[in-house]
């Protein structure tokens, strides 16, 4: 984003004072056009009786000359602005004055043109040397004067007329400078203003840039005046979108939408306006620009089904938070009852009934005991102390570990390392845990048969993907059960906690591996895919 600064133009006249120097030369050039056609149209009559008609010509002419020149010069631009407009100007007072000579001294009224011109000059330049002009001018009315006074015998009351005239040019000047000050500071504030407006539009467009929400503005005849790029995501707009079309043209639902709520239900909280767009659920909030949307409208574009899913989020992490502390108050009555079940089994006094009846509650109190740790594991999946793993060996111990403690016959759980000694960056106790209950899953599923169960691990040639497959010989899952299948409580048997297979994906995300089930011509094949620290 650029952000514009402040340039003083004070020091740069030339740029921003050459249109009005010529404009002041047309002025000149019209003048001269105006002092010919008088001598011409008044040439029979007696108002050239005492005056210099020769003079008056030969003036003019030059004047006229002199304002071409001047012209050409401007459009040129040399020599400097400063320059020509202290050339430009004398030589008006210069030609001003001798053409006052020429008809016949102050009385002509030509003098008041001196006043013109220090203004002009003034205003021009910003007052730089306004005073300056005015003197000259002055000096120039008291020769002028004085000398025909002295050759033309004129009365001394002239010479009043003149001393006015030269205050009049003196307070023109001040005048000219103090309004061409205030109008420079003015000039400044107004662009600094400028500046300041732009500054902040920049700003503002980037914050719409970057927001989470789609902002559309549109105009009272719905006209599309500005949008961000989350509004062109959410509303599918094409590619050749564009500011300043019609609202139809870009979304044609919201301007269905906006212009029956502008119809009918003006002023209304505009909070619950709902909007679906290809299959996504919207949420609209109209503000007006200004006191009403007379002068236009602000669309706030929310996507309430990913805020839907947020709040989802955070009633689960809270129901998470809560299932465990839940679990864990459970843990010490639960004992108790365990330890007093084991107790009374102690006791060989019981009839058939009641060590039916207790084995029946032990199991049931492993059952919850086993669900309490799932829960408790669960909750501490974001905890990770990952490390690097050779993981051929971590299979081979796992191997020897899980058929001995599970009580498998070693013909009936097959291991495959393909003699790949690949490394993997993962939590140890994660790792066991997820294979623990894929592969005691797996073997509970099977025929419980030589080579029933298989743990094999795949890589490619350069070892950068990884995949630990599980598969048993059993009867499969069930097409009904697969779309649930990662889902948490779900369980197809009446002693499961439904929570394996969930624990088993949530640990893998945790370490940056992923799961999946792959239909398999016999049995039940999971997959985990790693990557190896090898590749890096």
């Amino acid at each position: 984003m650029k952000i514009h600064s402040l340039i003083d133009t004070a020091g740069q006249p030339e740029k921003q004072f050459w249109r009005p120097m010529a404009l002041f030369g047309g002025y000149r050039i019209i003048l001269c056009c105006i002092f010919i056609a008088s001598y011409f149209l008044l040439q029979e009559s007696r108002v050239w009786a005492n005056y210099n008609d020769t003079l008056y010509l030969s003036a003019t002419i030059a004047y006229l000359v002199f304002s071409l020149l001047a012209i050409g010069l401007i459009i040129l631009r040399t020599p400097g602005f400063q320059v020509q407009l202290s050339f430009q100007t004398l030589a008006d007072i210069g030609f001003i004055i001798v053409l006052m000579y020429a008809s016949g001294g102050i009385k002509s009224g030509l003098g008041l043109l001196l006043i013109v011109t220090i203004a002009a000059a003034s205003l021009i330049s910003q007052g730089r040397l306004a005073l300056f002009y005015a003197a000259i001018a002055s000096i120039g009315l008291l020769l002028e004067q004085s000398y025909q006074m002295l050759m033309w015998n004129e009365d001394f009351g002239d010479y009043s007329h003149a001393v006015m005239l030269s205050l009049s040019c003196f307070a023109t000047a001040w005048l000219a400078y103090s309004f061409s000050k205030r109008i420079s500071q003015n000039e400044i504030l107004a662009s600094q203003r400028g500046i300041d407006l732009e500054n902040l539009a920049q700003v503002n467009q980037l914050i719409t840039e970057e927001m989470g929400d789609g902002v559309l503005v549109v105009d009272p005849e719905l006209v599309l005046r500005h949008r961000n790029r989350q509004a062109d995501f959410l509303l599918g707009a094409q590619g050749g979108s564009r500011n300043n079309q019609p609202l139809a043209e870009y979304a044609p639902e919201l301007a269905s939408l906006l212009r029956h709520w502008l119809e009918n239900r003006r002023g209304t909280n505009s909070a619950a306006i709902k909007l679906s767009i290809e299959q996504r659920a919207l949420r609209l909030k109209l503000m007006p620009v200004g006191e009403d949307h007379r002068q236009g409208t602000v669309i706030f574009i929310e996507d309430w089904s990913q805020l839907q899913t947020q709040a989802q989020q955070l009633k689960l992490a809270a129901l998470g938070r809560l299932t465990a502390n839940i679990a864990h108050e459970i843990r010490n009555p639960l004992s108790a009852i365990s330890h007093a079940t084991q107790l009374l089994q102690e006791d060989e006094s019981h009839d058939p009934a009641s060590e039916r009846m207790l084995q029946i509650i032990s199991d049931n109190v492993q059952r919850m005991d086993q669900m309490i740790k799932d829960v408790l594991e669960l909750n501490r999946r974001d905890r990770t102390r990952q490390q690097d793993i050779p993981l051929a060996d971590f299979l081979r111990e796992f191997h020897d570990q899980f058929y001995q403690v599970e009580k498998i016959p070693a013909q009936g759980f097959v291991l495959d390392t393909a003699e790949s000694e690949p490394t993997i960056r993962f939590d140890h106790r994660h790792l066991h845990q997820i294979l623990w209950n894929l592969c005691r899953n797996g073997w509970r599923h099977s025929r419980q048969d030589h080579g029933s169960l298989t743990l094999a691990l795949r890589s490619d040639t350069a070892n950068r993907h990884l995949q630990i497959e599980i598969q048993d010989d059993g009867n499969g899952i069930s097409p009904a059960a697969l779309p649930h299948l990662f889902e948490p409580f779900f369980t197809t048997e009446s002693t499961g906690t439904g929570l394996g297979l969930y624990i088993a994906r949530e640990l893998c995300e945790a370490n940056g591996a992923t799961i999946e089930h792959v239909p398999a011509e016999h049995g039940c094949l999971f997959i985990i895919h790693l990557k190896s620290t090898d590749a890096a």
